[in-house]
């Protein structure tokens, strides 16, 4: 037997932090040898912090990370355990995103990332170069490209994040050069589902490439991308750890490497593939001996026998339903989202909402709660601050409601009534028209613009993180007030869709039993800006809404393809209906990204968000006239 323990860390970094950074890796670094853990996987960019953007363009942000590199080689050289760092170097001009494994006090490789994501949310291929086949080079004296390291326990590869995506991935001739244990430091952003994809996809890959593959994924949000952490290891395809997630720490498994290779001895069409590989002129990745700069110490290792005592029974199922598993991500994420803004700005003492007693604030207020629960377990609602801002349209039904959610959770509430500061703009408005009529949408908007500016007015003098509370699914059709609830300096649900919303708000219910919930679901959704507004019939039913939404933002149909689809999504509507909730989806979407492009940070969770920079990049001057075919 060959056992090996395999370390997977997850750090909460702050891009530009180094010093914090490497403290943090130096902590668990610790602690992971103490528990006599062989292998050591940090994530991807550990030192710079993830995504480092454009900062990677000024050499010091790139330079600076090597000292701390050094530093951490330095401080963990009297441990018995390998580490594998992510670090940004400047090399003859150019930045590389690599891999950098320390041992012994030493740096003794660094592996360049080979596959520079640039969609969705990605610019590397802006700022990074890549490594590829073949790389051979030396920085600082330290072999630099694309190399395997082998130790008293094994042969390992490094990797970065999207190199284990690609089918063609580098895992695939450093496996076929003998590679064992396939390390890949990550820094994947959590997506909605996004955790069962890469379960699925890191056992094929440790399947087809006849390996082991230790994965560890960054922690923490910034600048709206959040990243939930955790990590697998994989043996040949069968799961052996899954780390958890949305919370700073390590996890560790044992795994016997004489496995691995018994297992790939064994599979006569991996055996194959590799030998048509190198009669088709397929290069072997040379090989770094390391041997003799580190020994490691596995003698307190044991075998990894099953917890429940049977290699042939299946272990006791801990799996959460998909309801439970769905919302208590996106609860978590968001959580962290609004956490990590709140404290890596370093700017804030307090965060606010401006509650109105509807769905969109109640669900943004409790997602701070989640938040403030974590700091502050004894006193949660101390952290927060509750504003009811009525004019003439706010029911007592509404106030009701957010009173009683407040008190529940026991955050500070205050009244603050506009309905004078309503009356007196209302007039200033028809003194510029010189006698002109005030439209009813500018009176709804003056509400809305003047609680936003109240809520920035406390934010100023508190110190306050003020949170906009609009869902995604009205953001997109403009369905919102630029300078109004447009306004926050977090955008906490803005790419939740407004089914979404309610159905997290169900599960908050069954699971708080909050009385402040059930009065808010009670009434129908509506902004409560003039007299019985309901939003559903104003726009359309959200169902309608939100597939609308995803067919056209995101599958890109035309609108006589989306009618199809709705068609056969809601048989009992009739088409002609379904045409003209389609065409006035189309018309509101376009003619309202000058709004959502000028919405504050939004935090994600899907592939699908409302982000000029980081998503859905549209342009703001456009026409319609390309969806009439």
């Amino acid at each position: 037997m060959r056992l090996v323990k395999i370390g997977l860390a997850s750090v909460n970094t702050t891009v530009g932090a180094f010093g914090r950074n490497v403290d943090k890796a130096l902590d668990l670094a610790r602690r992971m040898a103490a528990e006599d853990v062989t292998v050591g996987v940090f994530q991807e960019q550990l030192i710079g912090g993830y995504p480092p953007e454009d900062l990677v363009q000024w050499q010091g942000f790139v330079d600076n990370q090597w000292p701390q590199l050094e530093r951490f080689a330095r401080e963990t050289g009297a441990l018995s355990t390998v580490f594998l760092v992510g670090v940004a170097i400047n090399h003859q001009g150019l930045r590389y995103n690599c891999a950098a494994l320390v041992a012994g006090g030493k740096i003794l490789g660094l592996v360049p990332k080979e596959k520079l994501p640039t969609y969705n949310i990605f610019y590397e291929g802006r700022t990074f170069s890549r490594g590829y086949s073949g790389m051979r080079e030396e920085f600082r004296g330290i072999p630099f490209g694309d190399f395997l390291f082998r130790f008293d326990f094994g042969l390992v590869a490094p990797e970065v994040c999207e190199d284990i995506w690609s089918p063609e991935a580098p895992m695939r001739r450093r496996t076929y050069s003998g590679a064992e244990l396939v390390v890949n430091v990550s820094a994947s952003p959590f997506r909605v589902g996004h955790g069962d994809t890469r379960r699925e996809l890191l056992a094929t890959r440790a399947s087809d490439h006849q390996c082991t593959v230790a994965y560890s994924n960054a922690l923490g949000s910034n600048d709206g991308i959040i990243f939930d952490g955790g990590g697998f290891i994989n043996q040949n395809g069968k799961p052996v750890l899954e780390a958890p997630r949305f919370q700073e720490g390590f996890a560790s498994a044992v795994v016997d490497l004489d496995r691995t290779l018994r297992l790939r001895a064994e599979n006569t069409t991996w055996r194959s593939d590799r030998e048509a590989w190198l009669r088709e002129g397929g290069k072997l990745v040379p090989t770094i001996d390391c041997t003799s700069a580190f020994t490691s110490r596995r003698e307190k290792l044991r075998y990894p026998v099953p917890s429940h005592r049977s290699f042939f029974l299946p272990a006791p199922d801990t799996r959460r339903s998909p309801r439970e598993a769905l919302c208590e991500d996106i609860l978590d994420a968001l959580a962290l989202g609004i956490g990590d803004y709140f404290e890596k700005t370093r700017a804030f003492k307090v965060i606010g909402i401006a509650l109105s007693g509807g769905r969109d604030s109640l669900l943004t207020l409790l997602i701070a709660h989640r938040y403030a629960k974590r700091v502050r377990p004894d006193n949660p609602g101390s952290l927060l601050r509750a504003f009811y801002m009525p004019s003439r349209y706010s029911s007592d039904a509404t106030r009701e409601a957010a009173e009683t959610i407040a008190r529940e959770m026991g955050v500070p509430f205050l009244v603050v009534p506009i309905e004078e500061a309503f009356e007196r703009e209302l007039n200033i408005a028809r003194t510029m028209l010189a006698g002109g009529e005030v439209t009813p949408i500018t009176e709804q908007n003056i509400q809305a613009r003047l609680r936003a500016q109240r809520m920035w007015n406390w934010s100023n003098s508190s110190g306050g993180l003020f949170l906009q509370t609009g869902n995604m699914s009205e953001r997109a059709v403009g369905y919102t007030t630029t300078g109004g609830d447009l306004m926050g300096a977090l955008a906490v649900i803005a790419n939740v869709p407004k089914t979404v919303v309610m159905y997290l708000l169900d599960y908050l219910l069954e699971q708080t039993g909050y009385e402040g919930i059930r009065k808010v679901l009670s009434k129908p959704a509506g902004p409560e800006l003039a007299h019985n507004q309901v939003g559903e019939e104003e726009l359309m039913p959200f169902p309608i809404l939100d597939a609308c939404f995803y067919l056209f933002a995101g599958e890109k149909l035309v609108p006589s393809e989306m009618q199809a689809a709705l068609e056969a999504m809601f048989p009992e509507v009739e088409g002609a209906r379904l045409r003209g909730y389609v065409e006035k989806f189309t018309r509101l979407f376009l003619q309202s990204i000058y709004k959502w492009v000028q919405a504050p940070l939004s935090l994600h969770i899907g592939n699908l968000d409302l982000d000029r920079e980081r998503a859905l990049q549209l342009p703001v001057v456009t026409s319609s006239d390309w969806t009439k075919g």
